[in-house]
């Protein structure tokens, strides 16, 4: 699957599970490890919680593993990690600390699902 398709398709399943803000990055022409990154918020630990087990879940469904996983114990801040994408998503606070838009602010970004996708 190209990078780009499975970042949606894991855009999708987050919005599926009421995931908030849902943000794509495209970082591959600033970094050298990935080419997307996806951030999504939860509203509490459980949802951070249960937005990565359904994205790995979801992905073991498809034959797609992760190669890392970090921070889903907790629920504050959970990274999973599958090459061509990395998935962060926060708790609200958590997501307001770290400010990825801005720290990537040159990076192109697309909110999921697209204003002309809300519209609808």
């Amino acid at each position: 699957m190209e990078p780009k398709q499975l970042a949606l398709a894991l855009a999708e399943v987050l919005h599926d599970r009421q995931a908030e803000d849902i943000v794509l990055l495209d970082v591959e022409q600033l970094v050298g490890y990935t080419s997307f990154f996806l951030v999504a918020s939860g509203r509490n630990e459980r949802q951070v919680r249960a937005l990565a087990d359904t994205l790995e879940r979801a992905g073991r469904n498809s034959g797609i593993r992760p190669i890392g996983r970090e921070g889903v114990e907790k629920g504050h801040w959970a990274l999973i990690d599958y090459g061509d994408v990395v998935v962060h998503l926060f708790r609200n606070d958590e997501r307001n600390y770290y400010d990825l838009e801005t720290l990537w602010g040159e990076a192109p970004r697309e909110l999921y699902p697209t204003p002309e996708a809300r519209a609808e």
